[in-house]
């Protein structure tokens, strides 16, 4: 397997047709997966937005203020009402906003960005990323996976995480397959999509690199039971659910704190700017 950037994909504005652009750049071949990062799709969606767009109510007050206090500096609560805006629900208010977005995937700010967003002051995820990855898979033939970044429970540092795909399966299902000494695995879903996009992220970067889009070659399912279940559900997550019955201490969590464990790398999204200004 190898993997390679698409050179030359231009700035993105409304409208454009991210397949098309893509297309017109890569010389792909069947057994290709193409990764694309959502900041691309999100501009070609029209999902940027302006700060003043977002008229914030009482939880959108009362989260800015709560964050500004332990960050020392004042907040936008703008800032807090889009995120809002942009939730099915938070899990977590401070010290940072961790949302449940309206397609499953949970992150930081419901993963909205304030980098590389040359004409607003936030870039918000598609609406409806598999949607956009069949979008795109229906233009180009293949298999298409919408990327972002995300920060991981229990670890420091960030990777690529899919957000929607299409034209293969998220996972592999590796139940009722044996290991090398004959045991039955009960348990094992490996989740495809995420693995490639963690891989593409290495190539797209983080800052100013200028490339969204990625390509996999030579990447094989294999003979595996395929699974669609990347996003856990409600009922059966219990980190979710003691998330709803925690609450932030501080003088708890001090010794841990500067340790660059606070942004889940999307963008700009760290605990520090939780609820940040328009500055991008």
């Amino acid at each position: 397997m190898e993997l390679f950037a698409v050179e030359g994909i231009p700035e993105v504005r409304p409208g454009d047709d991210v397949g098309d652009l893509i297309a017109e750049r890569a010389d792909l071949r069947e057994g290709d997966v193409v990764c694309v990062s959502h900041s691309i799709v999100s501009k070609a969606e029209g999902r940027q937005a302006d700060l003043r767009e977002f008229d914030p109510g009482p939880q959108a007050e009362r989260i800015a203020e709560r964050i500004g206090d332990l960050a020392g500096e004042a907040k936008d609560p703008r800032f807090a009402q889009a995120v809002i805006d942009e939730s099915r629900e938070l899990l977590t208010e401070e010290p940072l906003m961790l949302a449940v977005t309206r397609f499953g995937h949970i992150s930081v700010n419901a993963g909205i960005d304030r980098s590389n967003v040359p004409d607003a002051d936030l870039l918000l995820l598609p609406e409806d990323p598999t949607a956009s990855a069949e979008r795109i898979h229906e233009t180009l033939g293949v298999p298409v996976i919408v990327t972002d970044t995300s920060g991981r429970p229990f670890r420091q540092g960030q990777r690529g995480v899919a957000i929607g795909w299409a034209g293969m399966p998220a996972a592999r299902d590796w139940r009722g397959e044996h290991d090398r000494d004959g045991r039955e695995l009960g348990v094992t879903v490996e989740a495809v999509v995420d693995e490639l996009a963690a891989a593409a992220n290495l190539l797209t970067g983080e800052g100013d690199d200028g490339l969204p889009v990625t390509v996999v070659r030579s990447f094989e399912f294999g003979d595996h039971e395929p699974h669609d279940g990347l996003f856990r559900s409600a009922n059966a997550d219990y980190v979710r659910d003691a998330l709803r019955e925690w609450e932030y201490d501080r003088e708890r969590l001090r010794g841990e704190e500067g340790d660059g464990d606070g942004d889940d790398g999307g963008g700009d999204r760290g605990e520090s700017d939780a609820v940040s200004g328009g500055a991008k």
